[in-house]
């Protein structure tokens, strides 16, 4: 079987993919192409109806991505997070009220997460090979051959961005070392076991009610809930995190149960939204495994195996948990993307 072939081929088209493939342009490498599973660019970011499902917020010290977002005339805006926020520690005590530190507030992309994907992208529609899925991974002399459910590819280096949990699912020939795959096969993938809910509305009126959005509580059906307007104030809505106990729920079931939630706290005003969007990543092929790990304390990224090259210097591990800065955050994926290719070329 023949392979188009190319000097770099990079597998994944999420944010440290395609910040890979923005600098190899940088540095004047046009031979490359992106392999892609899913039938979207953007890997966990995803955003729908101005709600982001997926990667959302960062801080000051994310100073990477803030580089980038500069880069790319992009705009960030602060959370909104005025008003009274609400604690919930006990379903037999009366709820918490608390005001948030101004001072130490996260920041979102101004057009959503997304718009950093489809900015990254403009330039790479010829050369972004979606519903790819790779299969084996395959050292042939001074070549990678990529077989892949849509055919086989070559490249002479190989960045590959995917979580390694989920690379172990892939057949690498010769073996990478037993060291490297434990690693990787016990390397929390960030987002997987998360569910996402994100609610619009035609006007906020939490904040009429001098409410933040913001509801905290482990033991509640959403553990995590913030205000998640758009920076123009024309589009409304609340995102946040389901508790993981109402997984086997059915939609209809779970959906009650949140919304009961809210309008206990919120008010009656909760019923009339415009969409209820849901993303349970555990279900996504391309982010979670059959190892589903519930994880609630920061995993450790950025293991020192992954800043090796392997293959006899031919494929190098990308992605956000393999960055040791910043592991998990899209700040730790764009160091990871950079790094990736000045590994190679630099």
């Amino acid at each position: 079987m023949s392979s188009k072939s190319f000097k770099f081929i990079i597998i994944g088209a999420g944010l440290s993919g395609l910040v890979s493939a923005r600098r190899l342009m940088q540095q004047g490498v046009e031979d490359f192409i992106i392999l892609e599973g899913r039938d979207r660019i953007g890997g966990r970011i995803n955003t729908h109806s101005h709600i982001d499902l997926g990667a959302t917020w960062f801080q000051t010290h994310h100073t990477a991505l803030s580089e980038l977002l500069g880069a790319l005339d992009i705009n960030k805006f602060r959370q909104y997070t005025e008003g009274q926020s609400i604690f919930i520690y006990s379903s037999m005590a009366p709820p918490q009220y608390f005001k948030n530190d101004q001072n130490n507030a996260a920041f979102r992309i101004e057009g959503g997460s997304i718009d950093l994907i489809n900015k990254l992208a403009l330039s790479l529609d010829k050369k972004t090979y979606l519903n790819t899925r790779v299969t084996e991974i395959l050292e042939d002399g001074d070549r990678v051959k990529i077989k892949t459910t849509e055919g086989l590819y070559a490249a002479q280096k190989v960045i590959l961005t995917i979580p390694p949990q989920l690379a172990t699912q892939i057949h690498f020939s010769p073996a990478l070392p037993h060291n490297l795959k434990e690693v990787m096969s016990n390397t929390h993938t960030w987002m997987s076991n998360a569910i996402k809910v994100g609610i619009t509305y035609d006007r906020p009126f939490w904040r009429m009610k001098q409410l933040s959005g913001t509801i905290v509580g482990h033991i509640s059906p959403v553990i995590e809930l913030y205000d998640h307007s758009n920076y123009e104030g024309n589009k409304f809505g609340l995102m946040g995190f389901v508790n993981e106990g109402l997984r086997n729920e059915t939609a209809e079931g779970r959906k009650e149960r949140i919304m009961l939630y809210l309008e206990k706290h919120f008010g009656k005003e909760v019923r009339n939204h415009n969409e209820y969007l849901e993303k349970d990543w555990s279900t996504d092929i391309f982010t979670s495994s059959q190892r589903l790990n519930s994880v609630y304390i920061s995993p450790n990224y950025g293991n020192p195996l992954f800043e090796h090259v392997y293959l006899n210097g031919k494929v190098k591990f990308s992605g956000a948990e393999t960055s040791s800065v910043h592991g998990g955050y899209m700040d730790g994926a764009i160091l990871s993307g950079n790094n990736a290719v000045d590994k190679f070329n630099g």
